[in-house]
């Protein structure tokens, strides 16, 4: 492996690469003529590019003429220049809040205020700058090592978190965090985690869906905003702006491997990935454009199990299959616009995402570690074991359109935004133990499915007469939800009954047997799971921001929202921003949230298998509206409320240096959790178990207040040494969440261990490290670049099994790339994330949530990825 590497290296090291012929020279300033270091300059279809120095001032050899330039610099508007000829260029960029597909700034509905002058903290990730310069090659692993209050890590043995991984911000709930695409709303994706170290109970967004390759940037909002943008932003939104450059072609063949070696031993490559993607935007007419992307991605099984610690030896037919599922993920998505006056467009934007996954479950086994005679037959596995596949097909499909434009002086948009999320089960390489030799090895499982549309009217004006300025913003949105769970294929749940010898392999002793229920590994949905639920809402709300003074900014913002289901909710929102100079402010917001319960919260059902221990069981998952949770007297769910503050400083002391500092406060009332099991022995509902033939029993309920307390910090400093760049940035997330309360019933009053134990719990708490940091070292030369970054991980404590606490100590990872320009259209970058090796420390699969030696925290469980990145641009 590390050959490989060396001869990538050494490659680069060879290339030559000298075509450019033109000299062109400027200089990049702001409308009122100060300089802009820091100012990309590219030769448009080329990988052709500078930066300029501490004066503005920039030099670039361009390959031929004519050539366009573009020139860009976070907080102000692109701009595109054709030179025809040697010249030296003034450039004047423009401070500007949104793109030229018309998208505004996160956080702030204000036409004229940028992101740097936002009142609340927003990070502005530059997609592809960070996907040329690092390993990662989806969004949410893109995120969780850039921005340190996002944390999202690959889930295994748990069940759908396999397939689609849960992501947060600040440590709270997947659900709490709002995703918007270009501005718009962004549905949900229809799977409820019930296993694995993150989101246990919650919805969220699956962000894989959509590719890095059609992301111009990401806006990440730390701050909370349902005022402005309806429930779900408690902790936050994301913004993804999608790309709308025209006759460029992008392109990248993207390749991986981990480095299967732990436990001191010598190991081969696995998990290897490939992604292959392209971009390209035509223009439509003068003004209009149509931007098109695909992309393909597989990544590979990873396998982890037989780990050897020094407290327990390996384990034999637990997890014979442990890490990373397979995944085949394919995507299409485009992003236009077209004039239709002087004063108004159309624009449409929208994607659709195939997914197919495998992932292993527990294994099977009549002997070894996790031995269980029933769930096995030899006349189908001769072997006495089998290691069933949890397999799905994830169809997602998006669609948004509007017209925009001014009427009267005010900027009006209407939209309307459609989003379907559908995951259906299969199980391989399994069987239903109830049916003997008759069983087959694949299953269809049933699955669900959810669909959302949302219209909305929005109206925006700004004053200029009153004060410095005061922007009005007003609108109503209108949204319809529907979830549906459909079933599987009887055998793929049902039980046949006893069994006699010579149906099944023998077992002394035992004339007959009953088996288990469905599917090994992952019983399929039943006809009394089906569900096809829908709900409504209406929401308006109101947003002024007004600059009191060339210095004094304040915004206010309020929403009402009413829902079909439970009722209506109103929240509000303040929020200012102090600038002491141009070089120092001062920042702050307080805020009320909400987050409705989601529909799969209440109306999810599934029987399923679960190991507890080395124990296999079979669990319900009873809605909301059934009996065995009106037995318990467990009330309709209702909304979850917040309330937030936070109070920042910006800086920018000298010349390069640039600090945000952001303290928070998120206080949550009603929080929807999943209970613990609750087993036949329970004096309340033990008697509706035994008729319904499962074990145990949880349900989703509102049991919890917790209060999240925390401080972003980011500090870059860039250094201009003659026509190289370096670049150095720190960025630290430091967070502590309490359980405040745990609330039950009049009939489950005492039972509150059985309700919400100990390590579910934890399990809340662990939801983010307490620290996450990253230290990244750029040094960028005009054909070279130079990446190392270190990522620190705090300490995460759990509960295992037999309750007893746990601890995953502090760990560091390092990261390295090395990018070269091998021409002006072809870039290649080679690297490896996780350079070290570095896992977390292990500790006894039996008591971890995964069955291997690691759980889903920190790095996770994956080791070195070696990568290799080949760009073009034409």
């Amino acid at each position: 492996m590390l050959k490989t590497f060396y001869l990538l290296v050494g490659a680069m090291l060879l290339t030559a690469g000298t075509f450019a012929q033109t000299v062109i020279k400027g200089n990049v300033s702001d409308l009122e003529g100060g300089s802009l270091p820091g100012a990309t300059v590219i030769e448009k279809g080329t990988t052709n590019g500078a930066v300029t120095d501490l004066d503005g001032n920039f030099t670039i050899e361009v390959t031929k003429t004519p050539a366009t330039l573009v020139f860009s610099y976070i907080g102000y508007t692109t701009q595109e220049i054709e030179v025809n000829a040697q010249v030296t260029l003034r450039v004047l960029l423009e401070s500007g809040s949104y793109s030229l597909s018309g998208v505004e700034v996160v956080g702030t509905r204000s036409l004229n205020r940028s992101a740097t002058e936002s009142m609340s903290p927003i990070d502005v990730i530059d997609v592809s700058a960070v996907t040329a310069a690092n390993g990662q090659l989806d969004i949410n692993q893109l995120l969780q090592y850039t921005a340190p209050s996002f944390n999202s890590n690959r889930q295994s043995g748990s069940d759908g978190a396999d397939h689609i991984d849960p992501a947060t911000l600040r440590g709270l709930g997947p659900d709490q965090t709002l995703v918007l695409v270009n501005g718009k709303r962004y549905h949900q994706s229809s799977l409820i985690n019930i296993f694995g170290t993150r989101g246990r109970g919650n919805t969220g967004t699956d962000l894989n869906t959509i590719p890095a390759s059609a992301i111009e940037r990401i806006e990440i909002l730390r701050d909370g905003a349902s005022a402005q943008y309806g429930s779900d932003a408690i902790a936050g939104v994301i913004n993804i702006v999608l790309k709308d450059n025209v006759d460029e072609f992008t392109g990248n063949v993207n390749t991986g491997a981990h480095l299967a070696q732990y436990n001191n031993g010598e190991g081969s490559l696995d998990g290897q990935n490939l992604q292959l993607n392209g971009n390209y935007g035509f223009k439509l007419g003068e003004d209009g454009f149509i931007n098109v992307t695909a992309d393909y991605n597989y990544r590979g099984h990873t396998n982890r199990a037989f780990f050897e610690g020094p407290d327990f030896p390996a384990l034999v037919d637990y997890r014979n299959q442990f890490g990373d599922a397979e995944v085949t993920n394919f995507t299409t998505w485009f992003n236009m616009r077209m004039p239709i006056s002087n004063t108004a467009h159309i624009y449409a934007f929208g994607g659709m995402n195939s997914r197919m996954v495998d992932a292993y479950a527990y294994t099977r086994s009549i002997t070894g570690d996790n031995a269980n005679a029933s769930r096995v037959d030899t006349l189908i596995y001769p072997e006495g074991r089998f290691d069933p596949v949890i397999a799905s097909v994830v169809k997602d499909n998006s669609f948004s359109a509007g017209i925009r434009g001014d009427v009267k002086g005010w900027d009006v948009d209407l939209n309307n935004t459609f989003g379907n999320n559908m995951m259906h089960y299969y199980g391989r390489n399994t069987l239903n133990a109830s049916m003997g030799i008759n069983s087959p090895t694949e299953f269809d499982d049933g699955g669900f499915g959810l669909v959302q549309n949302t219209t909305s009217l929005d109206f925006t004006r700004m004053y200029d007469g009153f004060a410095k300025g005061l922007n009005v913003a007003f609108g109503a949105e209108y949204r319809v939800d529907n979830y549906t769970i459909f079933a599987g294929e009887d055998a793929s749940w049902a039980n046949y009954g006893e069994l006699y010898i010579g149906e099944v392999d023998t077992i002394p002793g035992i004339d007959t047997i009953v088996r288990p229920s469905g599917a090994q590994g992952f019983p399929g949905f039943q006809p009394g799971d089906e569900t096809n639920e829908y709900r409504t809402n209406i929401g308006v709300y109101i947003d002024l921001e007004a600059d009191l003074t060339d210095a004094f900014a304040v915004s206010l913002a309020a929403r009402f929202e009413d829902y079909s289901d439970f009722g209506n909710t109103v929240t509000g929102k303040f929020a200012f921003r102090y600038a002491f100079n141009k070089n120092f402010a001062l920042r702050g917001s307080a805020s009320t949230g909400f987050r409705a319960p989601s529909l799969a919260q209440v109306y999810f059902s599934s029987t399923y298998t679960n190991v507890e221990s080395g124990v296999i069981i079979d669990e319900v998952i009873a809605d909301n509206k059934s009996v065995i949770t009106r037995s318990l007297g467990i009330p309709s769910l209702k909304e979850e409320t917040s309330l937030n503050a936070s109070i920042g400083v910006t800086a920018k002391p000298i010349l390069g240096l640039s600090l945000t500092l952001d303290a928070y406060y998120v206080a949550i009332d009603n929080r929807i959790v999943l209970t613990d099991g609750f087993g036949t022995d329970d004096d309340v509902i033990g008697s509706v178990l035994e008729d319904l033939n499962v074990g145990s029993a949880r349900f989703f309920t509102n049991a919890v207040s917790t209060t999240s307390q925390g401080l972003d910090a980011i500090i870059s400093y860039r250094m201009y040494l003659d026509k190289n760049t370096l670049t150095l940035t720190y960025a630290g997330n430091f967070n502590n969440m309490t359980i405040d309360s745990v609330y039950t019933n009049e009939l489950l009053a005492g039972k509150e261990q059985f309700y919400f134990s100990d390590r579910e719990r934890q399990f809340l708490l662990a939801s983010a490290p307490p620290v996450k940091m990253h230290f990244n070292v750029e040094f960028a030369t005009n054909k070279w670049n130079f990446n190392l970054r270190a990522n620190y991980f705090g300490e995460i404590n759990l509960i295992n099994y037999s309750e007893l606490p746990y601890t995953y100590s502090p760990k560091t990872t390092l990261d390295l790339s090395i990018g070269h320009d091998l021409t002006n259209n072809l870039h290649l970058t080679v690297g490896a994330a996780n350079l070290l090796n570095t896992y977390p420390d292990p500790t006894n699969p039996f008591e971890t949530e995964t069955g291997g030696a690691w759980d889903a925290v920190q790095m996770g469980f994956g080791g070195t990825f070696a990568f290799a990145k080949l760009g073009f641009t034409f």
